[in-house]
């Protein structure tokens, strides 16, 4: 008998629970669309919510009939709470949570230790950068930790379009071979 190792995929999809916002809709269609398209993977789909659980169980169980190899874990945690865990304190792997992974693609809002996977990200725009005034102290301090620690633990970054890869070499300094563009779909 020949043993196949399958490659083992984590994706933070907790920002499927955001239904109609640009970035709700990117997570859901991109992450539907990988599965459809690699079903010979292992998915371990990650989200974390303390009130819309439901919501992202309802997603993962949408996905699981383009793909055999979907795992879930939901944890009972607010985003902030993860944004202190990873993004401040940047303790408590991923991998502690999901088990084993070969690659872990991480959110919008959090970055957690990788371990020994692989690290990517998505950077949408860093308006937050480029146009602090129009951004909370908030939001500006949770992304600027975030990218501090991306730019640490992922070996590649996807852009949403050319002008934010642009921004994203001159601004963060990450090398052009680390940043490819990846194109919004259109639902």
């Amino acid at each position: 008998m020949r043993y196949t190792y399958r490659m083992v995929i984590g994706i933070d999809i907790s920002q499927v629970v955001y239904k109609g916002t640009g970035v709700g809709t990117y997570v859901s269609e991109i992450v539907r669309s990988l599965i459809q398209q690699k079903p010979e993977y292992s998915y371990v789909l990650f989200g974390s919510s303390l009130r819309q659980r439901e919501a992202i169980q309802t997603y993962i169980n949408s996905v699981k009939r383009y793909g055999r190899n979907i795992k879930s874990v939901i944890l009972p945690l607010p985003p902030s709470l993860l944004h202190v865990i990873w993004n401040v304190l940047h303790i408590i792997p991923i991998t502690w949570i999901t088990g084993k992974l070969d690659v872990f693609w991480s959110s919008d809002w959090t970055q957690p230790p990788l371990e020994k996977c692989v690290g990517i990200t998505t950077i949408h725009d860093l308006s937050f950068l480029l146009y602090p005034k129009s951004f909370t102290r908030k939001i500006i301090t949770v992304q600027k930790k975030r990218l501090y620690w991306a730019k640490r633990e992922c070996r590649m970054f996807l852009c949403d379009s050319h002008a934010t890869k642009k921004d994203v070499i001159k601004y963060l300094q990450i090398p052009d071979n680390k940043c490819i563009v990846v194109y919004p779909g259109l639902q």
